[in-house]
């Protein structure tokens, strides 16, 4: 594959060394450290002129680090005139306050996506996000896969009694997505 370069963010490189073996890619090099002063500082060990730029980088685990170091390594590579820069972002962070459900409330999610416009982003592909509404707070492209089918297929292969199984939500916002992947259920069971 010409012209396409991985590269990983510290948030989940394993995901991203498997994504780079499935493409049969070499993950970009890539150093994150940290300043005494806890300031994020990335280095691209590589050239990305002229290349299709994509960052793995879950907003998981210490997301404040993580979105600031997805940040700046899409400036980083834009900087260093990479033709295309999309950030894959599994779990995209500050879902969950997509709409202001109270006075003074920021919208959090519209903010996230705004720095990554602004950093560089040329397109963004996310996962499973908490409402459908947050693509619309973007200027730019937004892929939002679904896991469901995935989840699906795992379930059958891997539960021997997944005619019998019950899913369930740990909280409201995830009950329409459970809702839907109940329904597939319902409709695989009456196919198959």
């Amino acid at each position: 594959m010409p012209n396409i370069k991985i590269f990983s963010g510290s948030s989940h490189q394993d995901l991203s060394q498997k994504v780079a073996d499935r493409l049969g890619l070499e993950l970009g090099k890539v150093v994150t450290k940290k300043f005494s002063n806890q300031e994020t500082c990335v280095e691209i060990g590589e050239s990305v002129r002229g290349e299709d730029v994509y960052i793995v980088q879950s907003g998981c685990g210490e997301i404040n680090d993580n979105l600031m170091e997805l940040l700046i390594m899409i400036n980083a590579c834009k900087i260093a005139s990479a033709s295309r820069v999309t950030a894959v972002i599994p779990c995209f962070p500050y879902a969950r306050q997509d709409k202001k459900d109270k006075s003074r409330a920021p919208i959090s999610a519209k903010l996230v996506a705004n720095m990554l416009s602004v950093s560089g982003a040329d397109h963004i592909i996310t996962m499973d996000l908490h409402a459908s509404q947050i693509q619309g707070f973007f200027d730019i492209p937004v892929d939002n896969l679904y896991a469901e089918p995935a989840v699906l297929k795992w379930i059958k292969e891997n539960i021997p009694e997944w005619k019998n199984c019950t899913i369930v939500s740990p909280d409201a916002g995830g009950a329409k997505r459970s809702a839907g992947v109940r329904l597939l259920f319902f409709l695989w069971f009456i196919i198959f």
